[in-house]
């Protein structure tokens, strides 16, 4: 059954992707966008699609280690997280990895790290306490590239806070303890829910479809050696395979 309009939330708006193109005034594109969004997302795919967000969590609790290491992403909110636990007291050391990833490749020219390294200065970080890593392209690169840069600094953490995206808590957990098992660890993410995450330049669609392919890399990456093994419930898979049937495939792993 799809949301009627009246029952859309106030920042709907803002989780669908801006069509350029089409001319409309402001109530005129209000309209067609909802009518746009609900053909393809309704009451039934949201349900699947949260099942997937609470399951990508970790739901750790907060305690203070040897440092944060943020992992990069097209989201600036990661950012502002790992900026927040550093001046809340949280490490004495903050790391930020990334060069230009899947999707950052197409959106930036200057580093996922550096990046969100020039936001926590601009927080109030103060940089003596910023470590960058702005050569890795994906999850597994941050852990290895992030162990090379310590070692070469000299040095050696023994615990750690990571700060992905909400949706990539587990998969960063199952790909650190890989090639770091020995390190303790907490995952956190921005402390944001499912309704109000996307945003105009991360919109409701593009979500799903990443959380859709991520679910599927937890799954087949401990095969390949990426990951260490998450267990998947039965209910969380049958969702993943509705999601998928229904279209939310842009993001999955080609055979």
């Amino acid at each position: 059954m799809k949301l009627p309009l009246f029952s859309l939330p106030a920042n709907f708006l803002r989780l669908l992707p801006d069509h350029a193109g089409f001319v409309f005034t402001s109530k005129i594109k209000t309209y067609a966008l909802c009518i746009f969004a609900l053909s393809m997302i309704n009451s039934h795919i949201i349900a699947l699609a949260k099942k997937l967000w609470d399951y990508h969590h970790m739901h750790h609790s907060l305690q203070k280690t040897d440092c944060i290491l943020v992992l990069g992403s097209h989201d600036l909110r990661v950012a502002q997280r790992g900026a927040e636990l550093y001046l809340q007291g949280w490490a004495p050391v903050l790391i930020f990895s990334g060069g230009l990833g899947n999707f950052t490749q197409s959106m930036w020219t200057q580093k996922e790290a550096d990046k969100f390294a020039g936001i926590a200065v601009g927080m109030g970080v103060p940089a003596e306490v910023i470590l960058i890593e702005n050569e890795s392209t994906n999850t597994g690169e941050n852990i290895l590239f992030t162990q090379k840069l310590l070692e070469k600094k000299g040095i050696a953490p023994g615990s750690f806070i990571v700060v992905q995206k909400p949706y990539m808590e587990k998969r960063s957990y199952a790909t650190f303890k890989k090639h770091w098992p020995d390190k303790k660890l907490i995952v956190t993410s921005p402390q944001i829910s499912f309704e109000d995450y996307p945003t105009g330049e991360i919109p409701l669609e593009h979500v799903i479809n990443i959380m859709v392919g991520d679910l599927q890399r937890i799954k087949v990456y401990p095969e390949k050696g990426y990951q260490v093994y998450q267990e998947i419930p039965n209910d969380v898979w049958d969702a993943f395979e509705q999601l998928v049937a229904s279209g939310f495939n842009k993001h999955l792993i080609k055979d």
